[in-house]
């Protein structure tokens, strides 16, 4: 696209238009949202996500018991309308437990995603714009974390930290930087080569408004996609190290660790399992649902036919 300009009766020179920076119009946010809709299973994800994140803020208001109250007498207690979910080895009431871990689940898949974009994205803008040798050593140390499986990676950190819910979301942002900075180098790549660009540069910007102003912008609807997907996989991943022990400790109500003491009950009282699985289960589910209608709206390979 070519920047035009307009001569002005005085002589002075207009400022260029650059369409490609500027907000979303209405009619775009239309056409995204007929995208969204046409998903089938895009809503229900995201009705199920709307859900638990109603829990996560409500729950220690909805919870019918202290979730830390144990109760000796009332052990391994099946469903009954007292305890709608039955009650742990302790005697806790699962649903409190289950309602209070929703917040601690939504916490370490958002603290996670949040914390390696923030680590990542500008790794992969600087490396993806300046290119060159900063871009191959960059990218080099990005290959490095690349290199080890995930959850062995998410392992070793929080075996070298310490087991502690803390630093199992940091040891799952380290993990989840790289796919981060790889995406935020691809896209940038592909906007920095636009016209719009070139006259940014020809105009005077700085470097850093030019990746702030013109660029992150239209990158953002990508990584967002890219976020909600994270999100739910970052759930997994805390919720199996909490269950290997090296996430959230005892008393914590958090589903994986509640996973890991239930799986002791199995054969007498499978309820104590089945209902924080069942919960990470559901999440991860909708998480995935809801990335998947976002990616219809925000994908620009994505036309209305």
């Amino acid at each position: 696209m070519e920047a035009s300009r307009a001569a002005e009766p005085n002589g002075a020179t207009p400022a260029l238009s650059l369409p490609f920076a500027s907000a979303p119009s209405r009619s775009r946010l239309r056409k995204q949202w007929a995208r969204f809709s046409r998903s089938k299973l895009a809503i229900p994800g995201g009705v199920i996500v709307a859900v638990f994140v109603l829990v996560a803020i409500l729950g220690p208001f909805l919870a019918p018991w202290d979730p830390y109250e144990n109760d000796l007498m009332n052990m391994l207690m099946p469903p009954t309308w007292e305890h709608p979910f039955g009650t742990d080895e302790l005697g806790r009431d699962i649903l409190s437990r289950v309602l209070y871990g929703a917040q601690l689940s939504m916490v370490e898949g958002i603290f996670s995603v949040v914390l390696a974009m923030l680590a990542g994205v500008p790794v992969g803008m600087i490396a993806g714009y300046v290119g060159g040798r900063t871009d191959t050593v960059l990218m080099r140390l990005v290959d490095v974390l690349l290199a080890f499986p995930g959850v062995l990676l998410a392992i070793v950190i929080v075996s070298v930290l310490g087991a502690s819910l803390f630093n199992a979301m940091i040891a799952v942002a380290i993990y989840t930087m790289p796919i981060f900075a790889r995406l935020a180098r691809g896209a940038t790549l592909s906007i920095k080569a636009e016209p719009y660009v070139e006259a940014c540069r020809a105009m005077g910007m700085t470097h850093r408004r030019i990746l702030l102003r013109n660029i992150l912008p239209n990158i953002a609807s990508t990584l967002f996609v890219m976020a909600v997907l994270r999100v739910s996989l970052a759930i997994l991943t805390a919720s199996s190290l909490s269950f290997l022990g090296l996430g959230a400790q005892a008393p914590l109500p958090e589903w994986g660790a509640m996973l890991a003491s239930g799986r002791n009950y199995m054969l007498i009282a499978p309820h104590v399992a089945l209902f924080p699985g069942g919960a990470i289960v559901l999440l991860v589910l909708g998480l995935n649902l809801l990335q998947d209608g976002l990616r219809m709206a925000f994908d620009p390979k994505m036309v209305e036919r």
